[in-house]
């Protein structure tokens, strides 16, 4: 590490920002509808999540070199151009996050790399063949695939569950399915830490290998393996609770066994394809799932406003944060003082979002589930309430329930009124 450069180290800290970032706006994938169902308290969910996405930063490096070897060619490759594509990367993930869209931050790394590598050295210093076969392809595929395999295994789940006749037997199976719940979670949250995490690596190694630090095809070394997975652990303790709420109960209202089904389903999807070194989105994967799920239940619907806004974030991705990209590396290109000024461009993007979601603040109390246990009382039984004064007199009495409309009425003084039959209305 004695080599490693004024430049390179900010590019490095933007890394881990970027990671950061990644996190919290990332934490929805795995723990939303877990959140949502009731099964885990939303601080204890973002914790777990933490842990495992940390644990999950040391299982594989498969695309880590993906990125660092494979979408970008190395050589004449500027430390620059990474540092301008981090900075479309991270304001893209900002704006996603302030609206509560669940956006893919795999994609804005993507299009920011992209973007600033065509500024550098045009077209040529991108390899194609390696974007679609690991990039474009699963991104088209796996919200599918995984959307198909939630609504399966929701369809076969409550096929499997039919014989469920009464309210205390519906209760105890949903507990069962909360605390599978918990479970699967949990491996949602290991496969985002082995995907997503690095993506981070392959980003700071790239940096190393630019800078003249490791040669080029190297693995990432263990300090960056461990500080990558730090910063991804503590954006998503933070909590982003604007995308948590979106796809908890924005997206479609989830029971217990679909929310089962449908992590399950997303985190076999995204660690099948760490293994194959398929540099996915965790946030499309997650998202076709969760839709998946509210479709495989009968009656169950998907709010198509919402799904639509998110589709249309998707598409957008890749062109934005690489025109973000390309500009920043054009006044990178300048010197020094472009630098400057992208950094800065940057620091002042970032606050100003932040700002902006200070005014309508989301916290963990607005994603937590109400009692979804309780029956919710019917028109007429609240209409009545709200219009019947309590009795507040000791000869009011509880008529039997056929009576139950019936109320006694103190007979007025002075009259000769048998006790024995009272007025009733």
């Amino acid at each position: 590490m004695e080599h490693i450069t004024l430049l390179l180290a900010i590019v490095i800290v933007t890394a881990l920002v970027f990671d950061f970032t990644n996190g919290f706006h990332d934490t929805a994938n795995a723990m939303a509808t877990t959140i949502s169902t009731g099964a885990l308290r939303p601080k204890t969910a973002v914790a777990m999540s933490a842990v495992l996405n940390l644990v999950g930063a040391f299982l594989s490096v498969e695309v880590a070199k993906t990125i660092s070897g494979g979408i970008i060619n190395e050589d004449g490759l500027r430390t620059e151009v990474i540092f301008a594509a981090l900075v479309g990367a991270i304001l893209w993930n900002l704006l996603t996050w302030l609206v509560g869209l669940p956006s893919s931050s795999s994609h804005a790394l993507f299009g920011g790399l992209i973007g600033a590598a065509v500024m550098s050295a045009g077209w040529s210093s991108v390899n194609g063949g390696t974007v679609v076969t690991k990039v474009l392809l699963p991104a088209l595929a796996a919200p599918i695939v995984a959307g198909l395999a939630a609504l399966l295994a929701t369809r076969l789940t409550y096929r499997i569950g039919g014989k469920v006749r009464n309210d205390a037997q519906e209760k105890a199976t949903a507990k069962g399915y909360r605390a599978g719940q918990i479970a699967s979670a949990g491996l949602v949250s290991l496969a985002h830490g082995t995907n997503d995490a690095q993506k981070t690596m392959g980003i700071i190694t790239l940096a190393l290998v630019t800078g003249g630090v490791l040669n080029p095809g190297a693995n990432p070394p263990v300090w960056v393996i461990v500080c990558a997975g730090a910063a991804i652990a503590l954006g998503t303790y933070l909590g982003g609770w604007r995308i948590i709420r979106t796809m908890g109960s924005g997206l479609t209202d989830l029971k217990p066994p679909q929310g089962f089904a449908a992590q399950t389903s997303a985190a076999t999807v995204i660690l099948a394809s760490s293994h194959l070194g398929f540099s996915l989105s965790t946030t499309q994967s997650c998202s076709g799932a969760v839709m998946g799920a509210g479709l495989g239940r009968q009656g169950g619907v998907v709010r198509w406003s919402t799904a639509t806004r998110m589709f249309v974030a998707w598409g957008l991705t890749l062109p934005a944060a690489g025109l973000v990209g390309a500009g920043a590396e054009l006044l990178t290109k300048q010197g020094t003082w472009g630098v400057v000024v992208v950094a800065a461009l940057l620091v002042a993007g970032s606050g100003a979002i932040w700002l902006v979601s200070r005014r309508k603040p989301v916290g963990h109390g607005d994603v937590a589930p109400t009692d979804g246990d309780a029956e919710p009382a019917g028109v007429v039984t609240t209409a009545i309430a709200a219009v019947s004064p309590p009795p507040t007199t000791a000869s009011a009495t509880v008529q039997a329930p056929a009576q139950n409309l019936m109320t006694t009425i103190p007979a007025p003084a002075g009259t000769t009124q048998d006790p024995a039959r009272p007025a009733t209305v």
